[in-house]
């Protein structure tokens, strides 16, 4: 047998991945108060990085959503930096909230649950579960990214880091908490000892 697949993966205590998920914006707002949007995007992309890197070292797996995160941050921070306008970073939150949005919603149209795979291993739904969890969840993204045009467009860049921050992140883990009830009802009953 091949010891790498004898190896359980590991969890990342709570604690530190907490400060993985949340570093990146966290420098990102840090970086943004000392030395201004251009830097903070800098910061943010190099924290990103490391914190993608840091989960694999710690779990040896990586799942897809923070990579396609990577992916955006560090797309639309280049052109930040690039082209020296802010307006591509801002534009980011929308774009990543959309695409994640119109992606659970096309698995939908074709009567699947791109959520299911992401989450599998955290938690059993039956499968009229997933798709409603999926549902609210690509509705969610998609008010996201309305939020983030209708703010961005008529704050500060400063403010916008703020919302950023503090807007979407805590609206996102109070969205989530909000599906409890939803992820409860549609728990599978415990099928002990059936064969």
């Amino acid at each position: 047998m091949n010891e790498a697949h004898d190896k359980p993966l590991r969890a990342m205590p709570p604690l530190v991945k907490i400060s993985v998920e949340a570093g990146p914006l966290v420098a990102f707002f840090i970086a943004n108060a000392k030395a201004g949007i251009f830097w903070g995007t800098g910061v943010y992309m190099v924290a990103a990085a490391i914190a993608l890197a840091v989960a694999w070292i710690m779990t040896r797996k990586i799942a897809i959503v923070p990579v396609v995160t990577l992916v955006f941050v560090l797309g639309f921070g280049a052109l930040t930096l690039m082209l020296h306008d802010a307006t591509f970073i801002k534009m980011k939150v929308t774009v990543i909230n959309a695409v994640f949005g119109a992606i659970l919603a096309g698995g939908l149209v074709f009567d699947r649950s791109l959520l299911k795979p992401v989450f599998d291993e955290a938690m059993a739904l039956d499968e009229e579960g997933w798709k409603k969890l999926t549902f609210r969840w690509a509705l969610f993204f998609f008010a996201v990214a309305i939020l983030n045009e209708v703010v961005w467009r008529h704050v500060s860049t400063d403010l916008w880091v703020k919302f950023k921050v503090f807007g979407i992140l805590p609206l996102t883990f109070i969205f989530a908490l909000a599906q409890m009830p939803l992820m409860q009802r549609h728990s599978p009953p415990e099928e002990k000892g059936t064969e």
